[in-house]
């Protein structure tokens, strides 16, 4: 099931997650609409914040990017990424391995919002996957970018906190109406 995409201005993008102590048909059934919710949104990634449930849960897929390169290692072995795609991550904790360095991002819960963001080249993770089993894998390009961002998601830290101050000036406008709007909208639903 397609689940609506939280905004910017809605309370629950800066909630820390809850951990997941086990993976139960409800948790199952919320991984399953959340892969269904970032495909339908033509994202590549999806944090349970932005639908909605403050839990330690994000899903990423970055297949159908062509132009920005991913890469992988399982075991310390290079690995094919569409294979581990969709990759689900349930209580991931990230190391940075390699230098920071600026690229490209988006949101879906900042509709048509882009800015470039420094974060780090390689990273490794270490999380559970949607049947329970312990992952840990290193990951570098656009994976590791759409993870680090899922994983601040995850600890409410959104994507505007790691703009510069310059970029986020220039951003204002847009941001504070959709700030108003989400506002106006959680007002309606009440």
């Amino acid at each position: 099931m397609v689940l609506p995409v939280l905004k910017y201005g809605h309370p629950m993008l800066r909630q820390k997650g809850a951990r997941i102590e086990r993976v139960t048909a409800e948790v199952k059934a919320l991984i399953e609409d959340m892969i269904e919710t970032m495909h339908a949104a033509r994202g590549i990634g999806l944090a349970a914040q932005q639908v909605g449930r403050a839990l330690q849960l994000a899903v990423v897929d970055v297949r159908e990017v062509t132009d920005r390169p991913s890469s992988l290692e399982l075991d310390g072995e290079p690995a094919e990424v569409a294979s581990f795609m969709p990759v689900v991550l349930i209580n991931p904790q990230i190391k940075d391995i390699g230098p920071c360095v600026d690229g490209p991002e988006g949101c879906l819960s900042f509709p048509e919002m882009y800015a470039d963001i420094s974060r780090a080249e390689t990273i490794e993770v270490a999380a559970v996957n949607a049947s329970g089993k312990p992952v840990v894998f290193r990951c570098g390009g656009l994976l590791a970018r759409a993870i680090q961002h899922e994983a601040d998601h995850l600890n409410g830290i959104l994507f505007i906190d790691r703009m510069s101050s310059t970029v986020k000036r220039g951003l204002k406008p847009e941001l504070e109406t959709l700030h108003a709007t989400t506002k106006e909208e959680l007002v309606k639903s009440r």
